[in-house]
């Protein structure tokens, strides 16, 4: 059975609809940085999360097209990602989405090194006629974080995060969002078969002891 990131590590990918702590480890993925409305009609988010996936199959199958590849193992592609900020904003304001700077990004594996994911991009870019140069091989340590399961639709997530902003500080932890730091989201949820009541995404917000 192909491994699954969802099930193995519930603890990242699952949590309740109740905020809690939690302690994010470094994790490899696929990434594409950019900026403006995610909603946008062939925009610039659109084109990356389709260079992403591009990506992210091409090593999911690099044992069929590259057999000097170590640690190879069966898995189910982890879910899409994304790290949000608007400059000059504290926090996330959703009336103003063409200000938002995001990086779309899927985990990797450990065996994916490097090496494995230039010949990946190369591959994708040979097989689809395509430039995949913008998907970038990114190490991110989260730390110390505030989390919870947001059940319904995207627009409706300021009250998820204000409720997580609330249980950090009655847990002795400020959040912590800077140019580094950011308002992380992972969608468990196709928004293109799922109704909009439907939806599960897990919010998360770094934060520090205060």
């Amino acid at each position: 059975m192909a491994f699954d990131y969802k099930k193995e590590y519930k603890g990242l990918y699952l949590p309740p609809k109740k905020p809690a702590l939690v302690e994010v480890p470094a994790m490899r993925f696929a990434a594409v940085q950019g900026k403006g409305d995610p909603n946008v009609e062939g925009g610039a988010y659109q084109e990356a999360l389709g260079l992403l996936y591009g990506v992210a199959f091409t090593v999911k199958m690099s044992k069929l097209g590259n057999r000097a590849i170590e640690g190879y193992f069966d898995y189910v592609v982890p879910p899409l990602e994304g790290l949000w900020r608007q400059p000059g904003v504290s926090g996330i304001d959703y009336t103003r989405k063409e200000n938002f700077e995001w990086v779309s990004m899927i985990r990797l594996p450990d065996f994916v090194t490097p090496e494995v994911f230039d010949w990946a991009v190369h591959e994708a870019a040979e097989k689809k006629k395509k430039d995949f140069s913008a998907v970038k091989y990114f190490t991110y340590e989260e730390g110390l974080c505030v989390q919870c399961m947001h059940l319904g639709p995207y627009d409706n997530e300021p009250a998820t995060i204000a409720a997580l902003g609330r249980f950090a500080v009655e847990n002795g932890c400020a959040l912590d969002l800077d140019g580094c730091r950011r308002h992380h989201e992972i969608y468990l949820s196709d928004p293109r078969r799922c109704a909009p009541e439907r939806l599960k995404t897990v919010i998360r917000q770094p934060v520090k002891r205060a």
